[in-house]
C-alpha cells in the first residue's frame, strides 16, 4: 500500500478508505473480467492514494477484492485486518451497500447509522457510493451494483474495541471521516467517547460512570450494579473532554473512577491526564497530606516518593482516609469547574486491586 508521511511519522488509512479501495477494485474486475493489482481512490481530505490489492478475483457475476488495513505509525485493533468487498450487479440503478461477515450490526440508537443496519458509517458509505458511481459513469453503465463489505476476522477484532458497549454486534465498524489515520491522533478515541455518551443518552442514562481504564471500570460497575451497561464509559486520559460531553448530553450525575496517578493530576486541574501530559506533582500531594493532618515524617516521605501509587499505598497502610477524601474533593471541584457546575460530581479513587481508597460526591 502507498505510504503518506508526516515528518518522520507514517500515516495509515481508515477502514472506510480500505473498503472503498476494495469496492472499486472489485467493480473494475467485474467490468473488465481482469484481476486488479492496485487501485487509486480519492480521500475526503482531497488527496488521492493508491492501494495494493491483497486479493482480487472475478467469478461469474461476482467479483471480490481485498485490502490489508495499515494503521501507519498509530496502529489500532484493526491494523493488519483484511477488508474485503464483494460486488455484484443489480438490474436497477444505484449503489446498495451492506455488511457481511465481520462487520457489525447496529442494535442501539444514538449512533450515526440506524438500528438494524451494518456498522458502515456515513462518510465511508458516501466514499464507496461516489467512487463506484464515477466508475459506472466512466464505463457508460446504467445498471447498479450491490456491495457487501466483509472483514474475515472482524468478530474477533471487535472484542478489542468498544463496539459491544455501543451496541454494535458481530464485528467491527467501517469508519473514517478523513480517509487517513494521523499518527498518534486522539481524534478516534475522542470520537468513541462522544458515541458512547450519545448511546448512553439515547438509552435514558442520566448518571454516567467515567473510568480511566478497564480495572477502574470494573470498580465502577461493582459500585453501581443496577446501572445499565451503557452508563459505563472508558474516558481514558480525556477527563476534561469527557466531562464537557457529559454536560452537553444532559447528564445529571457523573462518577469519575480512577487510580492515584491520573487523579492526582486531576486534583490539580490537569484535564488531560496522560503520563506525558504532566508529571505527578509530589509536592502537591505532600501539601494535601499536610492539610489533612498527616504527620510531617510521612509528608516528607511523600515528597520523596517515586510514584503516585506509592503515595496511595503509604496513606492506605497507615489508615489516613482523610488524605483520599481531600484528593477526591479536589477532583470533584476541578471537574465541576470544568463544566461550570450544573450537575452532581462524584470521584472514586481505587487501588490496582479494586479497593476503594476514597469517595466523595459534590453538587454545584
Amino acid at each position: 500500500m502507498a505510504e503518506e508521511k508526516s515528518s518522520s511519522m507514517r500515516y495509515g488509512y481508515t477502514t472506510g478508505a480500505c473498503a472503498t479501495a476494495a469496492a472499486k477494485a472489485a467493480l473494475l474486475a467485474l467490468i473488465s473480467r481482469e484481476e486488479q493489482t492496485e487501485v487509486t481512490i480519492g480521500l475526503p481530505i482531497g488527496k488521492e492514494v493508491t492501494f495494493s490489492l491483497e486479493q482480487c478475483a472475478c467469478t461469474g457475476d461476482e467479483a471480490v477484492a481485498g485490502v490489508i488495513k495499515d494503521g501507519g505509525d498509530d496502529p489500532d485493533a484493526t491494523h493488519g485486518a483484511l477488508i474485503q468487498a464483494t460486488v455484484t450487479w443489480k438490474d436497477e440503478s444505484g449503489i446498495e451497500i451492506d455488511g457481511g461477515t465481520g462487520v457489525g450490526r447496529i442494535t442501539k440508537p444514538g449512533l450515526p447509522v440506524p438500528v438494524g443496519e451494518a456498522a458502515i458509517n456515513p462518510v465511508p458509505r458516501r466514499m464507496i457510493t461516489e467512487t463506484l458511481q464515477t466508475v459506472l459513469v466512466e464505463h457508460h453503465i446504467t445498471r447498479g451494483v450491490r456491495v457487501v463489505i466483509s472483514v474475515p476476522k472482524g468478530e474477533e477484532i471487535a472484542k478489542k474495541t468498544l463496539n459491544h458497549r455501543l451496541g454494535i454486534v458481530g464485528g467491527i465498524s467501517i469508519l473514517g471521516t478523513r480517509g487517513i489515520v494521523v499518527p498518534f491522533s486522539t481524534a478516534a478515541y475522542k470520537a468513541s467517547i462522544v458515541q458512547a455518551i450519545r448511546v448512553a443518552r439515547e438509552s435514558g442514562c442520566r448518571h454516567l460512570v467515567l473510568s480511566t481504564g478497564g480495572r477502574s471500570e470494573k470498580t465502577g460497575m461493582a459500585l453501581y450494579p443496577d446501572l445499565p451497561e451503557e452508563a459505563f464509559i472508558e474516558m481514558g486520559d480525556f477527563v476534561g473532554f469527557s466531562l464537557v460531553q457529559c454536560k452537553k448530553s444532559g447528564a445529571e450525575k457523573v462518577t469519575l473512577v480512577g487510580m492515584m496517578g491520573k487523579f492526582s493530576k486531576l486534583a490539580q486541574g490537569v484535564m488531560m491526564v496522560h503520563s506525558k501530559s504532566a508529571p505527578v506533582n509530589f509536592d502537591f500531594l505532600a501539601d494535601v497530606a499536610r492539610d489533612a493532618g498527616i504527620p510531617d515524617t510521612l509528608v516528607q516521605e511523600i515528597r520523596g516518593a517515586n510514584t503516585a501509587s506509592q503515595v496511595g499505598s503509604l496513606m492506605h497502610e497507615h489508615g489516613y482516609d482523610g488524605f483520599f477524601e481531600a484528593l477526591c474533593t479536589s477532583c470533584c471541584q476541578q471537574g465541576l469547574k470544568q463544566v461550570k457546575g450544573g450537575m452532581e460530581m462524584e470521584t472514586v479513587i481505587c487501588s490496582m486491586k479494586g479497593e476503594i481508597l476514597g469517595r466523595v460526591s459534590m453538587h454545584e
